[in-house]
């Protein structure tokens, strides 16, 4: 298998359906200037002379292919003369399986690069992260749609995207609940309580970033869709996708402000027990220095009552007992014991 098998992944639709898939990578321009046909590539961590060849072939704009080759771009969508480049952020939760205080991993992040043509799109993945099957599927499984022209193709990735954005916000959401029952327990462990509240906090400052942007990148689909005149039956498709963003994104920040109040609630907790143990460690000094105080002036080398008596002893041990309980009564009235 040579390198460019291993990298290159490609399918054609002709009229909507699937015609042929792993073409020659030499046939996408031949393909791309039909107009019946309906072209994906997709490239993983490909080499920058790979996808210069590439860009020549289609001509994709030079700052386009040196934003898909580049180690770190934000989440744009820039229109150019030919087509459109887009860059977006798919993600996942590491140990998703496991428990919300179990999971040590975080927020995992793959970029993906769109050039949107005409009559196909042209992905560029940095690695293998994004699981690129479950695009195929989810273009599979809505065939009938295809026929309506890259629109289809690029509703379908960005569905994929913004269905992962979802799954996150969700066990963020759900690991913040498991944040909120083991908040008021005593027993919960303080650091292990801590670690998981900035390792979430963390989680979600990353996952902001790639969310929030997704609204400005599809509605610049939407308008190069309409622009294109493209069918008006994606119109539905890219309204439900767009109202996905903004859930996505409004679930986003209100689990920011949440985790703001849990990680504040946390250290007022923190101080309010520690005020707790300062107070009853205040009360039993107290009632500890009773006994102090008393053995102390019966313990002078000068003549008091009773002194070198037993009666002496005895009232020493009554005057003890006696003011102990009493601070002991008044301090736990008070709630201080």
């Amino acid at each position: 298998m040579t390198g460019d098998d291993q990298i290159v992944r490609s399918r054609l639709w002709r009229d909507g359906v699937l015609e042929a898939e792993d073409f020659p990578f030499e046939r996408t321009s031949d393909y791309l200037s039909q107009e019946d046909c309906l072209v994906w590539v997709d490239l993983c961590a490909p080499d920058p002379a790979h996808l210069s060849e590439l860009a020549q072939e289609l001509a994709l704009d030079p700052l386009a292919v040196e934003d898909a080759l580049a180690r770190q771009e934000r989440v744009k969508s820039i229109r150019y003369a030919t087509h459109t480049f887009l860059t977006v952020y798919a993600t996942s939760l590491a140990d998703r399986d496991a428990s919300p205080a179990l999971r040590e991993t975080g927020l995992r992040i793959s970029r993906v690069s769109v050039f949107v043509l005409p009559r196909g799109i042209v992905t560029v993945r940095q690695g293998p992260g994004f699981d690129v099957d479950e695009v195929v599927r989810r273009w599979d499984d809505n065939a009938d749609v295809l026929k309506h022209g890259v629109g289809a193709l690029v509703h379908g990735l960005l569905d994929v995207v913004v269905d992962g954005h979802f799954e996150a916000v969700e066990i963020l959401d759900d690991e913040m609940e498991g944040l909120e029952d083991r908040l008021f327990d005593d027993r919960a462990s303080t650091n292990e309580l801590q670690r998981q509240t900035y390792r979430i906090r963390r989680d979600l400052v990353e996952l902001r970033r790639v969310v929030l942007p997704m609204r400005e990148v599809v509605n610049t689909v939407l308008r190069r869709h309409k622009d294109l005149n493209a069918p008006s039956e994606l119109d539905a498709w890219y309204d439900d996708l767009y109202d996905h963003v903004l859930r996505a994104s409004e679930w986003t920040e209100s689990l920011r402000d949440m985790i703001t109040t849990i990680f504040e609630t946390n250290l007022s907790l923190q101080d309010a027990r520690l005020n707790t143990v300062m107070k009853k460690l205040t009360a039993w000094a107290a009632i500890i220095a009773v006994p102090t105080a008393v053995t102390g002036y019966f313990g002078q080398n000068v003549p008091y009552p009773g002194f070198a008596q037993h009666s002496g002893f005895v009232l020493s041990v009554a005057v003890i007992v006696g003011l102990a309980l009493a601070l002991y009564v008044s301090f736990k009235r008070r709630d201080w014991l």
